[in-house]
């Protein structure tokens, strides 16, 4: 501890006392004005002055620094950190608020609604009325915020518009003819798989949640491996897997990551089960025809999750909206379109 000229000591951290304490004993054996003066002039014009001033300035510059950075650095200490789940009633960007109806938080308060402070813009993309979450709640004193979103459930209302106005396609809506790139670099239309019933996803190949877009490519390779086992049923139906990240999934490594979740490697062809990739606004568009959401945020994806069966005359049959599907169901529901 120091103490000040009121008499009210102050906390200083040990490494910069130890230095506010080398610059005393540096200058002096007292702090007073007039004895360093006097010091410096009893140097003066002798060989140990400019050494003795050298050794002063350099401490004295240390010494700023040192309390420079303790003093600007922001004290995080007395922040706490508060897991949530809720579900978002409304946004609003205006405010950087979203409205959530939590659930009650251990050893803070009660299940509630209340407005929650939010300090980055990316949510704010992504985040609809009805999207439940888990989040960090962080309490710093009289200010609170949320950090680490996570968007665990979308909204079951497909009829309520999400951010940017989109509203998701119903089931029965034909399906525009969306251009991409396939694996092999070629270009592809969703109306050359008319007569077919196609099966599509969303993924891309460095998604780092395993119950994610892993689970979508291992979902759809239990279901490419199942329809094989029926010649008749298999040539009725076609896979596509579409990128979310079209800067980094090239065709050449969209055909690496499917040739390896085919497990047929470099003799795999493609002829069933196709990767796509294309321009940002190709992918945007047929992702926002679906109500997928998504958002790049450094070198990772923000997203939901969809999964979609469109039927021989190229409309939407079905919208697996979350990861809770199974590769049986949807193959009897593709049997029921081809009995």
């Amino acid at each position: 501890m120091m103490r000040s000229s009121s008499g009210n000591e102050f906390p200083v951290p040990r490494f910069e006392f130890r230095v506010l304490q080398f610059l005393v004993e540096s200058i002096g054996d007292s702090t007073n004005t007039f004895h360093f003066h006097a010091k410096v002039l009893s140097t003066k014009n002798t060989a140990k002055h400019k050494a003795f001033m050298n050794k002063f300035y350099l401490v004295v510059i240390i010494s700023l620094l040192l309390l420079s950075v303790t003093g600007c650095g922001k004290d995080t200490s007395n922040q706490k950190r508060y897991d949530l789940t809720g579900k978002v009633l409304s946004v609003q960007q205006d405010k950087q608020q979203i409205t959530v109806a939590h659930e009650a938080i251990k050893d803070l308060m009660p299940a509630m609604t209340m407005p929650l402070t939010l300090r980055e813009d990316w949510p704010f993309t992504v985040l609809a009325s009805g999207d439940r979450i888990s989040a960090t709640l962080v309490v710093d004193g009289t200010e609170s915020w949320l950090e680490n979103i996570v968007i665990t459930q979308e909204s079951a209302d497909t009829n309520a518009p999400g951010p940017g106005g989109v509203v998701e396609a119903k089931d029965g809506a034909e399906v525009p003819d969306y251009g991409l790139t396939n694996q092999s670099d070629q270009p592809i239309h969703l109306a050359q798989y008319r007569g077919k019933t196609l099966l599509l996803t969303f993924i891309y190949t460095r998604c780092p949640i395993p119950d994610y877009c892993t689970l979508m490519s291992q979902n759809f390779a239990q279901i490419e491996s199942e329809l094989a086992k029926e010649p008749e049923l298999y040539q009725k139906t076609h896979l596509l897997s579409i990128s979310i990240d079209p800067e980094y999934d090239t065709p050449a490594v969209l055909r690496s990551y499917g040739a390896a979740h085919t497990g047929k490697f470099t003799e795999e062809k493609f002829t069933h089960w196709e990767f796509a990739t294309g321009t940002k606004d190709q992918v945007k568009g047929i992702a926002q025809f679906f109500g997928l959401r998504y958002y790049a945020d450094q070198d990772q994806i923000v997203h939901g999750l969809r999964t979609v069966i469109i039927d021989p005359e190229g409309k939407v049959a079905k919208v697996y909206r979350d990861n809770s599907w199974k590769p049986d169901e949807v193959v009897a529901e593709l049997r029921t379109m081809h009995p």
